[in-house]
This record gives structure tokens, sequence and C-alpha cells, in this order.
């Protein structure tokens, strides 16, 4: 049958249904577009309903998540609410190590127990070859799958980022005033910031997130003059922030505002304070797909469909907390960055943004960890 047979068929079907003109033109469209994503290599599911069918039929997901625990606890609750007949089951992937790990494992032919996992910023386009190619961005466009186009791969077209990022800045209100706390980035090149000040990660990935605004010749030059004010190299977020509220350091650069949160919440005493400054580097974070081994695909579609939802996000926000992704409206990190200039590593520079921490980290001088 030819696509255009094809698709007169259904139009007919629909009409004779007592479907409308506009429902058979409409799934016309779909006919079409589902026969150029085969063309290219990828399978587009025409419906919703068609895609639960098939996952009932499956009764079962397996997923490896970077997600914190209680996180992954709670929205499978709620993912069971919606689909009782998807028995979930997820392990813990770990950090950037444990993701490698599982690469060279789907490299050596491993892994198929698993149907959705993340796949790591560091070893991103290395994951590629191994996501099952669903066109999840044309099945969004077209409604199928209620997504966010902005959070969807639009190369690959089958990888999902399920949350954002954004950097900030943490202080002592104890030790420092708010008043005195950098208003600007190049605040921090001040003469009353030089000589062991404030404190910076050696993984500048706040300074790499301002790459789409400035420009990497910009973000190289402004590193080597954050290296000249002899900071305090220190390495991650979540440790040097509780090192900041107990008073060993005053001020800390370009934390990830989900980790200064989370150690605002235990601080009973209010001591760590936060500012945003603009342009506020951003970048896309968590990105997740459907293995291309995987044996139950369809639940899995749901599953990514989930966490991109509503419902999902708002879980992100609360039991994170603060993960819900910025183009989902409503959410925390949405709210705050509301009508502020964004500096977004958008999917044209989320496969950069790795190789630009390491050139940002040259141009650091490469520190050690003091």
């Amino acid at each position: 049958m030819t696509n255009l047979s094809r698709a007169m068929v259904i139009a007919f079907a629909l009409v004779g249904a007592g479907g409308t003109g506009i429902e058979a033109a409409s799934s016309a469209g779909l006919i079409d577009v589902q026969n150029k994503a085969e063309a290219k290599g990828y399978e587009f599911i025409a419906s919703h309903d068609e895609i639960v069918d098939k996952a009932k039929k499956e009764g079962e997901l397996r997923v490896l998540t970077s997600i914190e625990e209680k996180v992954v606890k709670v929205m499978t609750e709620a993912f069971n609410k919606k689909y009782p007949f998807i028995n979930v089951s997820a392990a813990d992937l770990g950090s950037v190590a444990g993701a490698q790990r599982f690469l060279l494992e789907l490299k050596a032919g491993r892994g198929g127990e698993w149907d959705v996992t993340r796949a790591y910023t560091e070893f991103y386009e290395d994951y590629l070859p191994f996501q099952k190619r669903f066109d999840i961005l044309r099945m969004a466009e077209q409604g199928v799958l209620d997504i966010p186009k902005p959070i969807i791969d639009p190369i690959a077209r089958n990888v999902v980022t399920i949350s954002s990022n954004l950097q900030v800045v943490a202080y002592n209100n104890k030790l420092i005033a708010r008043d005195k706390v950098p208003d600007s980035w190049d605040d921090f090149l001040r003469p009353e910031f030089k000589g062991r000040k404030f404190i910076a990660d050696i993984r500048p990935i706040w300074l790499a997130s301002l790459v789409p605004v400035w420009g990497l010749e910009k973000a190289v030059a402004f590193g080597r003059k954050i290296a000249a004010q002899d900071p305090i190299w220190v390495r991650g977020h979540t440790r040097p922030l509780i090192s900041v509220l107990s008073g060993e350091y005053p001020l800390f650069i370009g934390p990830n505002f989900g980790s200064t949160k989370r150690v605002q919440e235990r601080d009973k005493l209010g001591v760590l304070g936060l500012k945003i400054l603009e342009p506020v580097p951003l970048r896309l974070h968590e990105g997740n797909g459907v293995l291309k081994d995987a044996k139950h695909p369809y639940a899995g579609l749901l599953w990514l469909e989930f966490l991109a939802s509503s419902e999902g996000q708002d879980i992100m926000d609360k039991y994170w907390p603060y993960g819900a992704s910025i183009f989902v409206s409503g959410a925390e990190q949405e709210k705050v960055t509301r009508g502020k200039k964004l500096s977004i590593v958008d999917w044209n520079g989320y496969k950069k943004l790795d190789e630009n921490v390491e050139k940002l980290t040259a141009a650091y001088g490469f520190p050690k960890v003091k």
C-alpha cells in the first residue's frame, strides 16, 4: 500500500466512523510524520493509547538512574497509581565513575536487563548509539507524548533531560553582609576579593554555562582573572557549602542552586545566603533515554513522559528538591529566574559542555584542591 492510500484508508475510516474531516486530515498528517520518521530509521507510534497498550503487555520496567533514592521511591509510587499494570524496579547508576562502568558494559554487549538509563553529559555522544531510536521529538510535536520540546535532544530525538541546573553565589551572612556580596560576576575581580577570600570549584561548570552569552574566549579570559584572585580551590558543591555554613569560608562562586537550597534547609539559623547573578548560568541536566535492547521499551516511554509531566516535575521540585526543569512553568528554577537574563546551555551547547569545562579548567592553571 502506498503512503497516500494508507493515509486515505485511515481518513475514510475515521469519517465513516463518525470522525470529522479535520480528524481525518490530522490522522493523514500523522501517517506522513510516521513515514518520514521510519525513513530515517526511527520508530514513531501514532497514538498514546497504542503506547499504553504495548506497555500493558510488557507489564514491567527496569530503570537505572542517578536520581536520588527518595525521589525515585515517590516517583515510582505516583507512576504506579497512573499505570498500575507496570511493575517498576530501579537501581542507582551512581556518579560519573558508575556511568562510565555501565557504558563499558554496553560496549561489551551487556546491560540488556535495563530499559531506561541516564546518558551522562561526560559521555553523552558515547551513550547515543545505545539508545533505542524512538522519535520522541516528533511524538511530542504531534501530541502523542506530553513532553516539552525544549527538553528533547533535537538531533538525536530520543533523549529527554528531566532536570536543569543553575549556578548561584552562596555566602555566610555572619562573615560577609549581603550588600558586600558581589552583584555581578565582574565584582569577584575587585581587590577586596583577592587572596583566598572565596572558594571556587576546580571544575568550573558555572563558567562553562556562561559560554552561550559570553562566548568561549571571554569565559577563558575571565577564568584566568578568577585564578589570579587566588581563591581557595575545592571540588564539588555540597561539602564546600557546608563549610561555608559552618563559617570556614565566607563566599562560594558558582555552586548549584539545588545544592545550595538543600543545605539552606538544614540551616536553622539562616546563616547561608544566596544570590542569583546575571547572566544566570543554566544548563540542561539528567538526559534520559530508552536503551535499544530494552525488553520493556514502551513502558520506558511512559516513564520518560511521566518524569517530564507536571506531576513528575512537582515531585522533582519537592523531593530532590528544586530539581524540576526550568522549562516547566511553575518550577522553582523557572520562578526564581523569571525576568532575568539567562545563559542557557541548551542542546546546541550540551554536547560541548564537558569539553568547555576542560578548557576553562586549563585556564585556571590546573589548580589543586587546598
